[in-house]
């Protein structure tokens, strides 16, 4: 699989019938190895070991329903108390990322009302944080540490 602009993890991977898999400790299964979910799985170590997020909060490819639709996100971390705090979308190194990618990002947070959204494609990440408040985003230098007090009455950051 390509270098990523991550650090490097180890990974527990298998063959099967001349497929590629990958263990995502989140799922507890091996599950086929793409270029997305090598860009997920690497994702997810280093929200975990770098950045401090706690694997029990993450959630991967879960369906949500969004104005009536059916709809899969690939990474939400929650906070302690139930609340959606951060959701990710993952592509392939090889696909990149445009304002169309933010927006899918957006629609699948109108209905969590998540405090962070964030985009990557193993290469380049992108964080932002939602001001609900002010009805607006703001770019953030990189991905912040976990916090588990992120939140000021659910309006926003402290």
């Amino acid at each position: 699989m390509e270098q990523l602009n991550l650090p490097e993890y180890a990974v527990r991977t298998k063959v099967e019938d001349e497929k590629p898999f990958i263990f995502d400790s989140i799922r507890k299964k091996f599950v086929v190895l793409t270029p997305e979910e090598w860009v997920r799985q690497n994702f997810i170590r280093y929200l975990k070991a770098e950045k401090k997020y706690p694997e029990s909060l993450m959630a991967v490819e879960k369906q949500i329903f969004v104005n009536g639709n059916q709809r899969r996100f690939d990474l939400l971390v929650y906070l302690r108390n139930g609340q959606p705090h951060l959701i990710a979308e993952f592509k392939a190194p090889n696909i990149k990322i445009t304002q169309e990618t933010f927006d899918q990002v957006v629609r699948y947070n109108m209905s969590l009302r998540v405090e962070r959204v964030v985009v990557s494609n193993g290469l380049q990440h992108f964080a932002c944080e939602i001001d609900y408040i002010k009805n607006s985003y703001s770019y953030l230098p990189e991905i912040p540490v976990f916090c588990e007090r992120c939140r000021v009455d659910g309006q926003g950051f402290s």
